[in-house]
């Protein structure tokens, strides 16, 4: 989830996600142009599993997503 989208930022995104029953369980990865702690905890706060930002490299990335897909 980018948090810095238009219209409609990455962290009410990921709240409005986690009212609906159904997508409680979808993983959520934050990711943000800023590479602040406190950034971090406010993205975890709104309902994501975790965060990255947009710094790190893409190896970074897809290991960070291999975490959070389901097996199988």
């Amino acid at each position: 989830m980018d948090i810095m989208r238009p219209e409609v930022d990455g962290l009410t995104a990921t709240r409005e996600i986690r009212k609906h029953e159904a997508w409680r369980k979808l993983p959520i990865i934050a990711l943000t142009a800023k590479a602040l702690r406190d950034d971090q905890e406010r993205c975890l706060q709104a309902g994501a599993n975790d965060s990255i930002d947009k710094l790190h490299d893409v190896e970074k990335r897809l290991s960070l997503l291999r975490v959070w897909m389901p097996k199988g």
